[in-house]
């Protein structure tokens, strides 16, 4: 009936598995079961109905984005139906292909009798057609992603069993409110044994990602499961695992798409499984590039691009630890002609090699929003980079780069020019537009570029004597007696260090005027002096602290600014301070006029 896999339901739930088959969706409702949005389905065939099915939490941007909509019809690619507690059958749709939009359908096809998986689990059903009409009319070849492969048939009619003749239970549903369940899981990732000392005592620990058809989970050991569990779990096999205690998963340090994790205990069982397995081997939900300007700082994403450029390795030493560490930049680009850096950490920055412009797919990059948008792979073993991986977006993206891409024009979300440098890539705004969207006004700050010429500095109290130690610059007290104190490190020093502080620079574009607040590096590249020099000049030479000011006035500037609405005593003003600036370089000004032209005028 109007290109459905007639009966294709009954046959999937009595053990079967059709390749291809061709549904309907009729309805959608998402599950209240946490923050993560899991939606449950209502599928037709044509014949029968059920809602005994639910979309894969990957699968959750194409709900959003409205591809998936009520009536579609759609094409599953990767499915699996699982029996879950008191031996409900449920079926999850791993991956789709939209088939025909819920526009090009109208409403529902036919009048499919609603079947229950769980009251007629012998109810007899017309086999499934392999190949349908609907399905030879769209012309699509299947979708290539061999890191999570297609199932292929199934030659046994019953589902997955674990060691004891019990049910598999699949990840996406685990919750802390069941007692007994299994899991069959790939470990995708394994950490490195990790030991901690404080007040509470001293432990060890080591974690892995897990992964099945339906979702991905962090397991963590501790002390005696490390002993137990540490050198029986290997890399990309497949095991049994049962009794974990599961909780509330923590986003700071992961993140997998689940609401939960898992921590082995005293009544943990891991056992091996040497059955074939269509697990896949990992799993990305990759961010597209020009969405990273809308995410919150500290995100953790999966990206995907082009090595378009690859420093060398460089060597920085910690302020917080003192230690030497070994750092590269990756400039990554993508189809949506945007590219950001993303730097490298020790030995995945040391065996990194970009002169093949590679495809780069990043399993947990650190969002950061310093100088405009860049990534941070950190050094912790649970994030990982795969150099021209073979699954589809790669594919897709690397002939993209080959076919035009590698020459056409992007922008770039970050500095490429060191840490004064604002660029013109990064959220770009008149002071009239920033001010007509109300910028600074919600609980978090925001940042935007602009391009505006110093009108007037105050040079009244731009300049105080700062305390010298390294990463202090409190400003120190005149003890008379030839000594200066900080008090925050509860010292005196003989000397001291001049720093700047601008604090009202009013500058004007071709919109509207801010005054804005400006401090040390970024006020000394204003002024093009330094600030020894300009407490010097003060101090000997009024005039030419003078002409400091006088000659900085009226220049252009790239301007990086934060904006955000502050309060104090009891009356609200928009505070904005200069992240970073540079001197406008007319060519990256001059192209970008130009793609806004374009814009405008539909040509882009």
């Amino acid at each position: 009936m109007s290109g459905l896999s007639n009966g294709v339901i009954v046959d999937i739930t009595n053990g079967a598995h059709p390749e291809d088959p061709i549904v309907q969706i009729l309805s959608m409702k998402r599950m209240p079961n946490g923050a993560q949005e899991r939606f449950r389905i209502l599928l037709s065939d044509g014949k029968w109905s059920s809602s005994f099915a639910m979309l894969a939490t990957q699968l959750n941007s194409k709900v959003a984005s409205g591809e998936i909509a009520n009536n579609c019809i759609i094409k599953m690619n990767r499915y699996v139906c699982n029996t879950v507690q008191n031996n409900k059958k449920v079926l999850i749709i791993l991956d789709l292909t939209v088939v025909q939009t819920a526009e090009e359908v109208g409403g529902k096809i036919g009048e499919p009798v609603m079947f229950d998986p769980n009251k007629n689990p012998q109810q007899e059903a017309a086999p499934a057609p392999r190949v349908t009409p609907l399905a030879a009319q769209t012309g699509d070849a299947p979708q290539r992603n061999p890191l999570a492969q297609r199932n292929v048939p199934n030659t046994t009619s019953s589902p997955a069993r674990t060691p004891a003749g019990g049910n598999v239970h699949p990840i996406s549903l685990l919750t802390p409110y069941q007692n007994k369940w299994t899991i069959r899981a790939r470990v995708t990732h394994k950490s490195d044994l990790r030991t901690w000392s404080n007040s509470r005592g001293e432990g060890k620990l080591f974690s892995m990602d897990l992964l099945d058809e339906s979702g991905e989970i962090r397991a963590t050991a501790f002390n005696e499961q490390v002993d137990k569990f540490m050198d029986m779990i290997e890399v990309n096999k497949v095991y049994y695992i049962s009794g974990c205690t599961l909780k509330t998963a923590n986003k700071q340090y992961s993140n997998l798409n689940n609401d939960y994790e898992m921590t082995f205990n005293k009544m943990t069982e891991v056992t091996p499984c040497h059955e074939a397995s269509d697990i896949p081997s990992m799993q990305f939900n990759f961010v597209p590039l020009d969405q990273l300007e809308s995410l919150e700082k500290d995100t953790i994403i999966d990206i995907i691009g082009v090595c378009k450029d690859a420093m060398e390795v460089a060597s920085i030493t910690s302020k917080a630890s003192g230690k030497e560490l070994r750092k590269r930049d990756v400039q990554v680009v993508d189809d949506t002609n945007r590219e950001v850096r993303l730097t490298l950490w020790g030995r995945q920055a040391e065996n990194f090699d970009g002169t093949q412009q590679p495809v780069l797919a990043v399993k947990g990059a650190k969002l950061s929003d310093f100088n405009g948008r860049s990534l941070s792979l950190l050094s912790s073993s649970h994030y990982r980079y795969f150099i021209n991986p073979d699954i589809r977006e790669a594919h897709k993206l690397k002939g993209w780069f080959d076919n035009g891409g590698n020459t056409a024009e992007t922008v770039n979300l970050s500095n490429q020019r060191g840490g004064g440098s604002a660029g013109m890539g990064s959220n770009f705004k008149t002071f009239g537009e920033a001010k007509l969207e109300n910028l600074g006004s919600g609980d978090q700050a925001d940042y935007y570029t602009t391009k505006a010429s110093v009108v007037l500095i105050r040079k009244e109290n731009c300049l105080y004597s700062a305390c010298p130690s390294d990463g202090c610059n409190k400003k120190v007290v005149d003890m008379n007696n030839g000594l200066y104190r900080c008090e925050k490190c509860n010292r005196e020093y003989d000397s001291f260090n001049w720093r700047l502080m601008l604090s009202v620079s009013h500058l004007a574009d071709i919109s509207d005027n801010q005054w804005v607040t400006v401090f040390q590096d970024q006020a000394e590249m204003l002024l093009g002096t330094t600030s020894s020099e300009l407490g010097f000049m003060r101090e000997n030479n009024p005039d030419n602290f003078q002409n400091i000011f006088t000659d900085a006035a009226f220049k252009n500037f790239s301007f990086k600014l934060r904006v955000k609405m502050e309060t104090y005593n009891d009356e609200s003003r928009l505070k904005t301070t200069v992240v970073a600036c540079s001197p406008l370089e007319p060519r990256e000004y001059n192209r970008r006029l130009i793609s806004e032209i374009k814009q405008m005028s539909g040509q882009a």
